[in-house]
C-alpha cells in the first residue's frame, strides 16, 4: 500500500484538522461538516495528480487551446453516515464521478468493547476496471474498510483502488496495508498512534458521525 500522510507537511490542514479536534470547536457541527467537506477537496486534489491524463482540444473565442484533463473512470463509495461530508469534497473535484454508498456499523455483541463490523446495504455501479475511491473519515481499527471490501466482491475488479480518510492509528493503517491490493493509495490528513480498548482512535476527535448529524441512540 502506498500511504501519503500529510500531517508530515506543513499546510492549512493541520487549522482544519485542530479545529475538528478541539472539543470548544467541534461542538459547532456546521463547521465540523465544513472542515470535513475542505479536507475531502484537499486530499481529491493530491490524489488527481496520480491519474491518467489525455489531451483535449478546446476552442476558445480567439482559437484552440491543448489542455491535459483526467481520463480516469471513478466510483466514489462513502461508508454512512460519517463519510458524507468527505463524499462531498470529492465530488466538488470530480463532478463526473459514479457513486456508491454502503452502510457499515459496529455491533457489540455482549455489550463489551468486542465488537464486529455488519454491512447490511450498498448501493454501487460495476466498478469492473474503474478507480474505486473508499472514503471512511476515521480509520481506526480498519476492519470497516476490511468488510467493505469483502462487499464488493460481487461488483467487478476495480483497475486500483484510493482510500481517503482524515485521521488514522497506526494499528488500523497497518491491518489494511496486509488485506488490500499494493498499489493501493491511501491518502488521509493525520496520522495518530494509539487506539483504546473499544477501538477508536487516541487522542482522534470523537466520533465523527455524532460530531457531523447528532447523536444516535
Amino acid at each position: 500500500m502506498i500511504l501519503h500522510d500529510f500531517s508530515k507537511e506543513n499546510s492549512v490542514l493541520n487549522q482544519f484538522i485542530l479545529e475538528m479536534r478541539d472539543v470548544s470547536i467541534q461542538k459547532d457541527s456546521m463547521r465540523f461538516r465544513k472542515n470535513v467537506e475542505r479536507i475531502g477537496e484537499i486530499l481529491s486534489f493530491e490524489m488527481s495528480k496520480t491519474l491518467n491524463f489525455k489531451t483535449v482540444v478546446v476552442p476558445t473565442p480567439l482559437g484552440n487551446k491543448e489542455m491535459l484533463i483526467p481520463e480516469n473512470d471513478l466510483v466514489v463509495c462513502s461508508i454512512l453516515r460519517a463519510a458524507l461530508p468527505l463524499h462531498n469534497g470529492i465530488l466538488n473535484f470530480f463532478d463526473t464521478a459514479e457513486n456508491a454508498f454502503i452502510s457499515a456499523y459496529r455491533h457489540h455483541p455482549d455489550g463489551g468493547d468486542d465488537f464486529e463490523v455488519i454491512v447490511n446495504y450498498l448501493a454501487s455501479p460495476s466498478i469492473e476496471g474503474k478507480i474505486l475511491v473508499l472514503t471512511d473519515p476515521m480509520l481506526a481499527t480498519g476492519r470497516t474498510l476490511e468488510n467493505v471490501l469483502k462487499a464488493f466482491n460481487s461488483h467487478g475488479t476495480p483497475k486500483q483502488i484510493n482510500i481517503i480518510s482524515i485521521i488514522g492509528a497506526k494499528p488500523g493503517i497497518e491491518y489494511i496495508e496486509k488485506i488490500f491490493p499494493e498499489n493501493t493509495h491511501l491518502w488521509i490528513a493525520a496520522v495518530d498512534d494509539e487506539l483504546n480498548s473499544s477501538g477508536y482512535i487516541i487522542p482522534g476527535l470523537g466520533d465523527a458521525g455524532d460530531l457531523s448529524f447528532g447523536q444516535k441512540l
